[in-house]
């Protein structure tokens, strides 16, 4: 049997192996599984690769950059930005990409406007690097906005880092784009959000959340309030997902 997986811990929040599941269902895909593995220390992770079936892995928080000193073989957006979200496993060699990257700017490009020309990232973990990438490639010019702006500074190597403090009206309404990568609103902790002066969201902004349960963030909820347009990060797992599926079964893998 082919075996695929995600690891994370904890793995509560997981969407997909009830993503790869249905597929395989539906699809009729058969002699295939893919199975949690909430490991607690990253190294554990070696050990599951002693399971000959085990092909690929997705990889989410908090080991999206610990992952990448296991790799033969990291895509350049994983050298880039340091975040691998899915890993392949050929000839007994690992071959990592970051797929949040297609799922992310795919989902985002039918909601961006003309107005939407400066963009705040909201943490300064494996997500926000794939979101720096994007915003690099559409040319939105950004800032990170992060609890610890000296870790910050660091993880993200950027000098565009400001803490929460920092955030006023002018700030908000001048970036019309404000991202939300941090974990703050995810279920369970429903009622929480980011401490962004909400007050300044107008119809110019638009929200987007990569938390997808809730659906619709406090955040969101608060910027809806406003008239921002917003959205959440369902629509970017399904297609990240679906580009995990397209590399674990290329007859070789591509490496860019």
């Amino acid at each position: 049997m082919r075996k695929f997986g995600l690891i994370g811990y904890p793995l509560s929040h997981s969407f997909s192996q009830g993503f790869f599941t249905e597929k395989f269902k539906v699809e009729n895909i058969l002699d295939v599984d893919y199975a949690n593995y909430p490991i607690p220390n990253i190294h554990d992770f070696s050990t599951l690769w002693k399971d000959q079936n085990l092909e690929g892995l997705n990889i989410t928080i908090p080991y999206k950059k610990e992952v990448i000193p296991f790799l033969q073989h990291p895509s350049l957006v994983v050298k880039t930005i340091h975040a691998c979200n899915c890993i392949r496993r050929y000839d007994n060699e690992l071959y990592g990409y970051n797929t949040d990257v297609i799922g992310f700017q795919k989902s985002l490009m039918p909601y961006l406007k003309s107005q939407h020309t400066n963009a705040l990232i909201l943490g300064t973990g494996g997500a926000a690097a794939a979101v720096e990438w994007v915003m690099q490639q559409l040319n939105i010019h950004y800032k990170f906005v992060s609890r610890n702006t000296l870790y910050s500074n660091k993880e993200a190597n950027q000098s565009n880092v400001i803490g929460y403090d920092q955030l006023t009206d002018s700030i908000i309404e001048q970036h019309t784009l404000i991202i939300n990568t941090s974990p703050v609103g995810m279920y369970p902790n429903v009622n929480e959000t980011p401490a962004i002066p909400f007050e300044a969201i107008s119809s110019q902004h638009h929200l987007f959340d990569l938390i997808y349960n809730p659906s619709e963030t406090l955040f969101l909820s608060k910027g809806k309030a406003k008239g921002a347009t917003i959205q959440n990060g369902l629509e970017m797992l399904h297609i990240q997902a679906a580009e995990s599926w397209k590399i674990w079964n290329t007859e070789t893998p591509i490496i860019q």
